[in-house]
């Protein structure tokens, strides 16, 4: 080996680490001089949700002034509506908001999210519809957050639909047993959130009744457009006959995987339609989110740091700033 070679190779210690990228310990930001143009898009999707998560952590969600009772609605099965409810709800929760999540779905599977006791028998929103129990008499506390509830439901509740038919006042039983419960023990509630069969049968409609707010998850697939005519018939016909109060306050689209050209497509057409209640926040596929339930919980007590719980977060928010800005037109 020449001499000049040898010298090439004998690169001292501080002369080999002043050709390194420093990374300052001190940084408020340890994501600080990563190269991410020359890192692998996995890591830098994975940057970019820990940003967005830290600066969420900062931000305010403002309370409401009165409570907002919101029915989370589409007839079609698999859009994203459970989820969307416990998620946004927990979400509100975990930021210091006073929230309700009211199972009417007989597949009770918000119930199982949420963590709380639905098993046969166990006093639900059944009890409630047909039964005329209060509503703070079946409501469970969730065990992961102190400011969330939930009224369950139960196998029971599959057959309300038929046994609602014959009852006075069938489309107000809920509508009724809310506004008891928001005159009482239920005064200090934020956000009351409903989590509808996905029909538009009489569970749907006491929903509708009783509700300011419709949020309509919509799954960025073709399929799940079909459906979004009736939905919006059906919301007018209740605000026209039942409920003048009642809107379409939020779309979000969920399932969005931003790689397709169908995704981007349907979030398109969506917001061309809906410009002013489709949220910017869509939600992506997540297994977080998925597996959750599984344990018993919401994605944002399982895994706070997963690009489902950022983003559901991120909705969240969307919702109280936009709650907090409707009521200041008032």
């Amino acid at each position: 080996m020449s001499t000049d070679q040898t010298q090439h190779t004998n690169v001292t210690d501080d002369e080999r680490s002043s050709t390194l990228p420093s990374v300052s310990r001190e940084t408020s930001d340890p994501f600080d001089g990563l190269a991410e143009d020359h890192g692998s898009p996995l890591a830098a999707q994975m940057m970019a949700t820990e940003r967005h998560r830290r600066e969420l952590e900062e931000a305010t969600f403002p309370r409401p002034p009165r409570t907002r009772v919101i029915a989370v609605s589409n007839q079609k099965g698999g859009v994203g509506k459970t989820t969307t409810s416990v998620n946004v709800a927990a979400a509100l929760a975990k930021r210091g908001a006073n929230v309700l999540v009211i199972d009417a779905d007989p597949q009770g599977n918000a119930s199982t999210a949420l963590g709380v006791d639905h098993r046969s028998g166990t006093p639900s929103i059944y009890d409630v519809l047909l039964d005329d129990v209060p509503m703070n008499k079946v409501a469970q506390r969730c065990p992961d957050i102190d400011t969330l509830w939930c009224v369950p439901a139960t196998i029971d509740l599959a057959g309300a639909d038929i046994e609602l038919v014959s009852v006075v006042r069938r489309e107000f039983r809920l509508h009724d047993a809310v506004k008891e419960l928001l005159a009482g023990p239920g005064k200090n509630l934020d956000y009351v959130f409903i989590d509808c069969p996905p029909s538009l049968g009489l569970l749907t409609l006491n929903a509708m009744v009783v509700a300011t707010e419709v949020l309509i998850p919509i799954q960025c697939e073709y399929y799940a457009l079909e459906g979004l005519t009736q939905l919006m018939k059906t919301v007018e016909m209740v605000r026209k006959h039942l409920n003048q109060g009642i809107h379409v306050s939020t779309i979000v689209l969920t399932m969005y995987d931003g790689r397709t050209n169908l995704a981007r497509e349907v979030a398109s057409e969506v917001r061309s339609h809906f410009p002013s209640q489709t949220l910017e926040q869509t939600v992506p596929r997540s297994v977080r989110v998925s597996e959750a339930p599984g344990f018993g919980q919401t994605v944002i007590t399982h895994d706070p740091h997963s690009s489902g719980a950022v983003a559901y977060t991120a909705i969240a928010r969307d919702i109280a700033v936009r709650g907090a800005a409707g009521s200041e037109k008032q």
